[in-house]
């Protein structure tokens, strides 16, 4: 089957009226879990969406086209199996066998079970897409954590401890969960999320403190109907990052985000139709703290239970960071969302700064599709 570009598909949730939105968010949804089609530009979209029938009948089309290559359809380059029924028994030995610098995918399909393997994606692994056969019965997980000792005698350290190192370029993973299985023993991390065009789809981040690592200032990623847990700053680091409609989960008490976003980048953390949830007391979690002075996160029409402290978010301790870091809401929900009871240095943003968080602005061009 060809391929449309979701640019495209974006360029048609911008024009298509009001009596459309319903299907807008179906095609959405669609496109970015089943795939994307290439080959029409914007004047051949104005002329087909000047006519409202021919709307109607080019989404009924989308829909028909992208249901057709569903993900579990895909045929997988390679088998993961720890039973021995497929190519290999462990994961690290099929990324291995991806070719360096390939620019086509290769699709790794990893069969349920529990894989305790300490993983590298190299950069050189470009390209790679995992896609799990049960989201919670696929597995990856491994257990280091800060203080542990290495062979040497000397602690791992927070980077030492990840359970996955991402560096490869287009990396994608659906149906996968990713676990630091250590517990509550301090800085201990699931995925080192540390390459560009990052996009993973109906995946779970298990653990405790600093459970995601979004790393690398110039690496872009997108998390669409994820779930991630933590307590304390559990989604950290210096990476743009969108999650759409993803359940995060918090624990005890703590920071949900602790992002280290550098000067001269835009936009930071985006937080968009995200559902904030868990068994953490009341007043217990804020919405972020920075790790670096110019932070930025922003939550747009998110869930916000009690959990969440009235003020919102937290200076870390130092009054200049509230100068220079830039947190954001816009129309949040929920108990724990009282815009009147947020510190003075947060924002609430405006319809015209609501429109200018889209996925193009962020990502600065780059549209992320599932292959």
């Amino acid at each position: 089957m060809q391929s449309f570009p979701l640019s495209f598909a974006m360029f048609i949730l911008r024009k298509s009226s009001s009596t459309l939105s319903l299907m807008t968010k179906i095609v959405h949804h669609i496109l970015i879990n089943y795939g994307y089609v290439s080959g029409l530009t914007n004047n051949v979209a104005d002329l087909i969406l000047s006519n409202h029938n021919m709307k109607n009948i080019l989404f009924l089309f989308l829909i028909t086209a992208c249901l057709s290559v569903k993900a579990t359809e895909i045929k997988p380059d390679f088998i993961v199996s720890a039973n021995g029924s497929g190519n290999f028994k462990t994961v690290q030995e099929a990324i291995n066998a991806v070719p360096d610098f390939r620019n086509k995918i290769t699709v790794i399909f990893i069969k349920k079970g529990v894989y305790k393997e300490k993983l590298v994606l190299a950069a050189s692994k470009k390209n790679v897409k995992f896609i799990g056969e049960d989201l919670k019965e696929t597995i990856l997980t491994y257990d280091d954590y800060n203080q542990k000792k290495n062979i040497f005698g000397e602690e791992k350290g927070t980077s030492g401890s990840s359970s996955f190192y991402i560096y490869g370029e287009g990396f994608s993973a659906e149906n996968i969960t990713f676990e630091n299985s250590s517990g509550p023993v301090g800085q201990a991390v699931a995925v080192w999320a540390g390459g560009d065009k990052l996009i993973f789809n109906n995946c779970r981040f298990l653990g405790f403190q600093d459970t995601l690592y979004t790393y690398g200032a110039n690496n872009r990623q997108y998390y669409y109907n994820c779930y991630i847990e933590g307590t304390v700053d559990f989604i950290f680091g210096a990476s743009t990052a969108w999650f759409e409609s993803c359940t995060i989960f918090c624990k005890k008490a703590g920071y949900i985000t602790a992002a280290s976003t550098a000067d001269t980048t835009k936009f930071g953390y985006v937080f968009n139709k995200c559902k904030i949830t868990g068994d953490a007391p009341e007043s217990s979690f804020y919405l972020g703290r920075p790790w670096r002075p110019f932070a930025k996160v922003a939550y747009l029409n998110c869930e916000l239970p009690e959990l969440i402290n009235p003020l919102g978010w937290n200076n870390w301790g130092k009054e200049s960071n509230e100068k220079t870091t830039y947190y954001a809401e816009y129309k949040s929900t929920g108990n724990g969302a009282d815009a009147n009871k947020r510190v003075s240095w947060s924002h609430q943003l405006s319809e015209n700064d609501y429109n200018t968080y889209t996925l193009e602005n962020v990502f600065q061009g780059w549209i992320p599709t599932q292959k």
